[in-house]
């Protein structure tokens, strides 16, 4: 299923950025940000669809994004239902436990 399907229009209309009272500069971030999203929900979707539960280290070693990148769409993806906590923990790449994720 693509994405796009799943949420019947841009993901990021579900996930505001901006506030009503913040300038004009943040909602031109926004914007700007939209089809980078799109893209690292697709990378993540299908980087654990096909390698299976990870944590968000695990991600960034079998993808080109990195950690903060992942990070900030897990939260949103889980609230679309995309992904779900195994309920698990694994090793970060420090060593911290950080939790599993699956598609």
């Amino acid at each position: 299923m693509k994405l796009k399907d799943f949420f019947g229009g841009h993901p990021l209309e579900f996930f505001p950025r901006v506030r009503n009272d913040d300038p004009i500069t943040s909602y031109e971030a926004a914007d700007s940000i939209k089809e980078t999203a799109s893209k690292h929900y697709k990378i993540i979707h299908e980087c654990l669809e096909e390698y299976g539960p990870l944590g968000k280290d695990g991600i960034a070693k079998l993808t080109c994004l990195e950690g903060n990148q992942i990070a900030r769409r897990l939260k949103e993806m889980k609230s679309a239902g995309l992904i779900s906590l195994t309920g698990k923990t694994v090793k970060s790449n420090s060593g911290r436990n950080e939790r599993e994720w699956t598609a």
